[in-house]
């Protein structure tokens, strides 16, 4: 699938690939943030646009567009309180066009949570659409200043395809008219009940490996076979630095 970034004159925006690393995360005890693979796997799910130039901005609480204030070397360029009611709207100086049949997801980066304010997120059927979107982010409270440094993630994105969520039919079983899944799930709960019931005793074997590594590996238990197409990484390519004749 082709994802198109077209820059409007000279002007290219910065793009990169979305790192899986978070400073949050690294700062837990021995990095165990980063035992939970499907939070490492959303972190770098995607790509990320980043602030040409420091962006200030707080609100005042009330509707108007002007309850916004932005200031800063971004203010009015890169971001503005165009809407009200809290929101700041942040410029996106480029066309993106994926193929047809898909849109584009987007919003705020994923696990970076940022104080006094929330990224709102929307999909884009950007495979027909001429127009260029904008990245919005809501207030959470009124005078608390936010700071959007340069170089800092304003907007994360990938491509979804159009009608898949509607394709889905939903469906309810009960899990012990699937006999072998049963006896899986059983068996896994069992023994992640044991390793809890281990792990704080000295001597233990889930006291000597810190945590349980069948999902990370890929297995659905100890000793089976790791399925082929399993993920332990992404590895998004990256946007050509400049447009490409």
């Amino acid at each position: 699938m082709r994802l198109t970034c077209y820059t409007i004159g000279d002007h290219a925006p910065r793009l990169r690939p979305a790192p899986a690393r978070r400073d949050w995360m690294d700062a837990t005890p021995q990095g165990f943030a980063y035992r939970c693979l499907p939070l490492s796997i959303a972190n770098a799910h995607g790509w990320e646009l980043l602030c040409p130039s420091r962006v200030e901005a707080v609100w005042s609480g009330e509707a108007p567009p002007a309850s916004v204030s932005v200031t800063g070397p971004g203010a009015g360029r890169v971001a503005v309180g165009h809407f009200g009611s809290g929101v700041l709207t942040f410029h996106v100086h480029a066309l993106f066009v994926t193929e047809p049949g898909w849109n584009l997801f987007v919003g705020g980066t994923p696990n970076a949570a940022k104080h006094g304010i929330a990224p709102l997120t929307g999909i884009i059927e950007t495979d027909w659409s001429p127009a260029s979107f904008t990245m919005n982010w809501r207030f959470t409270a009124p005078d608390t200043p936010v700071v959007f440094e340069e170089g800092e993630p304003f907007a994360f994105f990938f491509p979804v395809p159009r009608g898949m969520v509607e394709a889905v039919e939903p469906e309810m079983k009960r899990l012990d008219d699937e006999p072998v899944l049963e006896a899986a799930y059983r068996d896994w709960a069992q023994g992640r009940n044991q390793f809890l019931a281990d792990l704080p005793k000295k001597g233990t074997e889930a006291n000597r490996q810190g945590w349980q590594k069948t999902y990370f590996q890929g297995r659905a238990a100890e000793g089976a076979t790791p399925v082929p197409d399993h993920q332990t990484k992404l590895r998004v390519r990256p946007f050509p630095a400049k447009p490409q004749s």
